[in-house]
């Protein structure tokens, strides 16, 4: 009627348009963040952290960041369920994995090796939870296979992982598509101490990487020190506490198939800033074989029956 405001009209589990909207734009930002992550990590190696200690030393500072939220919300740490908790410290595990194969391996290929979780996926729902395979989830399995033997076989080899940076990129893979399964299904946590379980599954599997992967380099010199400091800060505060608090929120706002999209970004900025910055860039066929591995990420997320909202 003339005159008088109509209502909008909303229910507690349909997030208004500003919430999705701003949580799109913070999948969006935590992708692309996730996509410099390499930055750090080899600024470390460079300062003489390299290995698995720059990793381990942030994890560690991550999980003193995060405490004061672990303390406030303990309860929810108490009551969350065996396998919810087993979850999201594997899921820490997964992205530890990923961060040390980014020091010993090329940025864009252990990327895209993590983004295969889709293949593992399909792989762990066939042979564990005995669910049919559809004719989308062979693609998934086609695409995504196809596209790993144009990016490893590029130079003439076994289209199989070759260093120990790309086993880990594909263990992260692996190990992030258990991870998350448990967590859609059993995690019942908050993004702080959620973040907080994350980063502590991270580092326990840093502390058994490193008596296998590298001996402790030694503190950076006294000239150096206070870089390396401020690049560990950065990398704990920044990846491993906001962005990763940012996704938990944001999943809570946003329908899966769009926050997976979004999440691409990070494939995008990993690769253009790897052959920028990093001298890395990929050739002819690895692109192929990286469009190959994304299009079966996007035929994942997206719904068969109806449309994204």
């Amino acid at each position: 009627m003339p005159g008088k405001a109509t209502p909008d009209i909303q229910t507690p589990d349909t997030p208004s348009l500003s919430s999705a909207q701003l949580a799109a734009l913070g999948i969006l930002l935590a992708g692309a963040l996730w996509g410099l992550y390499w930055w750090p990590i080899r600024r470390l190696e460079a300062l003489s952290l390299g290995g698995v200690w720059g990793s381990l030393i942030i994890a560690a500072t991550a999980c003193v960041m995060l405490s004061p939220w672990a303390i406030r919300h303990r309860g929810r740490l108490r009551r969350v369920s065996p396998l919810g908790f087993a979850s999201v410290v594997l899921g820490g595990a997964a992205f530890m994995c990923y961060s040390v194969g980014l020091v010993h391996g090329q940025v864009a290929v252990v990327i895209l090796l993590f983004y295969l979780t889709p293949v593992w996926s399909t792989l762990i729902e066939r042979f564990w939870w005995r669910w049919p395979l559809t004719g989308r989830r062979l693609a998934v399995i086609a695409l995504g296979l196809g596209g790993l033997g144009l990016v490893m076989g590029s130079h003439g080899g076994t289209p199989l992982p070759h260093g120990i940076g790309d086993w880990l990129g594909l263990a992260s893979g692996a190990l992030w598509a258990i991870a998350s399964s448990g967590m859609r299904a059993h995690n019942t946590l908050g993004p702080g101490e959620g973040s907080f379980l994350f980063a502590v599954g991270a580092l326990l599997a840093a502390l058994l990487l490193a008596p296998f992967l590298s001996a402790w380099p030694g503190l950076p010199p006294a000239e150096t020190w206070w870089r390396a400091a401020a690049w560990i800060a950065a990398a704990a505060g920044l990846w491993w506490s906001a962005s990763l608090a940012i996704v938990v929120w944001a999943a809570r706002h946003l329908p899966p198939a769009r926050l997976g999209i979004l999440m691409m970004s990070e494939v995008l900025v990993g690769v253009l800033s790897a052959a920028l910055l990093a001298g890395e860039p990929l050739a002819m066929i690895q692109v192929i074989g990286a469009v190959l591995v994304i299009a079966a990420a996007v035929l994942e997320v997206i719904p068969s029956r109806r449309r994204i909202d």
